[in-house]
């Protein structure tokens, strides 16, 4: 059978898709192209009302030097708070040296100012590649792509994982392995703090048999750093660079540059999150919600992007290792709170997204039983 001619420009569309938006402004587009605009009601200007009156939100301000003095009870008063109320937070004074942070983010700006012929040889349809390079959100299922690329970092086991990460920025898997490394620890920490907060632990109570479990899991727990690049965009209204989603995991932890995308849904409304030098964003991801019976909330955020300048971000998401059951507390369950979530694992998660499009909270959604 003989392939039309708009069957040809339509491959010869893909595979110029394929590789990315970063390919496309280093080619000159000067208007989005149709594969990447989105449906009115979808547009950052018509799902819900942006708030002018709050055009950036505060999130709370978790001092996580605190946590470790005499004011750690009401630090965790602090946490609780944000986990029910945002699924948000920021975390300061965090002790990972300011020079980590920003070799992160300076060697995840020059991967991506890489020729696309090295950063392309990273390319893999494989969900469980230990380092894949790709774009928009799950360009394999998204009908409309977003206005972004990405490169995903498997890190744990570090020893079998290393050796595949990209060897161009030549100090790209040195800075990157020591970022990880501090990052994961920060996460181990607050988590511990974070159990407690739930009432699973604490001044008056040792930790069970099963927070101990738990802290060893997630020291051995999977990890997955995203890095992103979310490119000048010739007409940011008529797209996003990350559509409406919750995180896999328990926490993500996000390090952003100075340029501000994210928002989260807040009371109905979007709201942006103003950075903070040298903080960390973090939110809850829907293995926590699920962990915590539905008591601390994983929520809804997207990323806008700007007309003008490029945004990189790394986002850190940690959980259980990879054939692990996350199920809800047996101590977080009772007669007034009965059991809401289905037990999961990363495989059942891989299931779902290969099966379909991933949007807001579906997945949470399929694992709840009230």
């Amino acid at each position: 059978m003989a392939i039309t001619t708009d069957e040809t420009k339509a491959n010869d569309d893909d595979q110029v898709y394929q590789k990315g938006v970063k390919n496309l402004c280093e080619n000159g587009v000067t208007k989005v192209p149709k594969k990447y605009i989105l449906p009115e009601f979808d547009r950052a200007d018509i799902v819900l009302q942006v708030d002018l009156t709050m055009p950036n939100l505060k999130l709370p301000v978790i001092d996580f030097s605190e946590l470790q003095g005499p004011n750690r009870s009401e630090v965790l008063k602090s946490l609780t708070s944000a986990c029910e109320k945002y699924g948000f937070f920021q975390v300061v004074n965090h002790g990972i040296p300011n020079n980590v942070i920003s070799s992160m983010i300076d060697v995840s700006a020059r991967f991506f100012e890489l020729p696309i012929e090295v950063r392309s040889k990273y390319v893999s349809s494989d969900l469980t590649a230990p380092v894949r390079y790709g774009t928009s959100f799950n360009q394999n299922k998204d009908r409309v792509f977003c206005w972004r690329d990405f490169l995903k970092l498997v890190c744990h086991p570090s020893q079998d994982v290393l050796v595949h990460w990209p060897s161009y920025p030549t100090d790209m898997r040195r800075l990157a392995v020591t970022y990880a490394k501090e990052i994961k620890n920060l996460f181990v920490m607050l988590m511990e703090a974070i159990l407690e907060s739930l009432g699973l632990w604490g001044a008056t109570m040792n930790k069970t048999e099963e927070v101990e479990k738990l802290i060893k899991q997630f020291q051995d727990g999977s990890q997955q750093m995203v890095v992103n690049c979310y490119p000048p965009c010739p007409e940011p209204h008529l797209t996003l660079g990350m559509p409406p989603h919750s995180d896999y995991g328990f926490l993500t932890l996000l390090l952003q540059d100075d340029v501000e995308g994210l928002q989260i849904q807040y009371k109905e409304k979007w709201v942006a999150v103003q950075p903070l030098a040298s903080s960390f964003v973090v939110n809850v991801g829907d293995h926590l919600e699920i962990f915590s019976n539905g008591k601390y909330r994983s929520v809804l955020h997207r990323v806008l992007v700007n007309p003008a300048k490029s945004r990189i971000s790394v986002a850190s998401l940690h959980s259980l290792p990879f054939n692990s059951m996350v199920s809800p507390s047996p101590s977080l369950i009772n007669k007034a709170n009965p059991r809401r979530y289905k037990e999961t694992d990363f495989a059942c998660f891989l299931e779902y997204i290969s099966s379909f499009e991933p949007k807001r909270k579906n997945f949470l959604e399929s694992r709840k039983l009230l």
